[in-house]
């Protein structure tokens, strides 16, 4: 899934310093910026999500519940890449592995993998970078990139085939009806309003198909520009999502979403791709390593 409407990360930045500090002008102090540049920044960000993030208080500013919970995502975020970030510095002599990765897959599954990934691959220095874009655009940017995708593969791309896409409904167990749900067979959909990303529409008519349900009849509503607010959207109770697996697996671990119709495969697979022409043992190792997490 693409995640080319993923927040600037300046733009998350900025309010995370402003949520911390409780001031847009101490914030704009810490980043070296105006205080309109960080107002600018935070605006941005309430406009996407159609709600506001903070509220006045005083000289300062307060964080409404909405900007609570961002807080909190993007201190544990920011928190992670930090530390992945002085421990390559710390390594020397050691080439740096870019990979590049969606938005999403960076945020749900490979930042609550690094401290693993750095325990069973020590020799691997990684650097990772957002790619919302096309990857075929920005893939001599890069290493190698993790997507999801359909083959046929461009010519001259090394491609290391990881596990087949799995995808399926998720919900909240503080969903209306959620109890009612889970002992139903997935017709019941057909009656539920249904969320979706505008980047990949098609994913409820392919489970649809692969379901042996008519596609027409699922109630695709809200849409959500990006998959990870799409997922928070579903944890939120606001109705039915459709993720690969690999994304809510630790959603679904810790009971924070339910998956009772379970996933379907698709056409496209999880893929370790790279516009080098010839073999790099780093990304032997890693693309052995991701399959292994794929699989669990």
């Amino acid at each position: 899934m693409s995640d080319r409407d993923l927040p600037s990360l300046n733009a998350l930045r900025a309010f995370e310093a402003a949520a911390r500090l409780g001031s847009m002008s101490l914030a704009a102090q810490e980043l070296h910026v105006t205080h309109g540049a960080v107002s600018r920044q935070v605006r941005a960000l309430e406009e996407a999500l159609g709600q506001p993030l903070f509220v006045r208080q005083g000289r300062g500013v307060a964080l409404t519940a909405t900007g609570q919970q961002l807080r909190e995502q993007c201190s544990a975020a920011f928190g992670q890449l930090r530390e992945g970030w002085l421990q390559l510095k710390k390594s020397s002599g050691r080439p740096a592995c870019v990979l590049g990765c969606s938005g999403s897959v960076l945020a749900r599954w490979v930042i609550p993998r690094l401290e693993r990934l750095r325990h069973e691959l020590p020799t691997l220095t990684l650097h990772l970078a957002v790619q919302d874009e096309p990857v075929a655009d920005h893939l001599a940017d890069v290493d190698a990139a993790l997507l999801l995708a359909a083959p046929p593969w461009p010519a001259g791309w090394q491609v290391h085939e990881l596990a087949p896409e799995r995808i399926g409904p998720v919900l909240s167990p503080r969903y209306p009806g959620a109890d009612r749900l889970r002992e139903l067979p997935a017709t019941a959909l057909c009656d539920e309003p249904l969320l979706h990303t505008v980047s990949r529409p098609q994913a409820w008519p392919e489970w649809a198909l692969a379901m042996g349900l008519p596609p027409e009849s699922l109630q695709q509503t809200q849409a959500l520009p990006h998959l990870y607010f799409l997922l928070e959207a579903a944890a939120a109770g606001l109705g039915v999502a459709i993720a690969p697996q690999p994304l809510v697996a630790d959603d679904l671990a810790s009971g924070r979403l339910l998956a009772p119709w379970g996933f379907r495969e698709t056409s496209a697979c999880w893929a370790l791709v790279s516009a080098r022409r010839t073999g790099d043992a780093r990304l032997a190792a890693l693309a052995d390593w991701l399959r292994r997490e794929l699989a669990t």
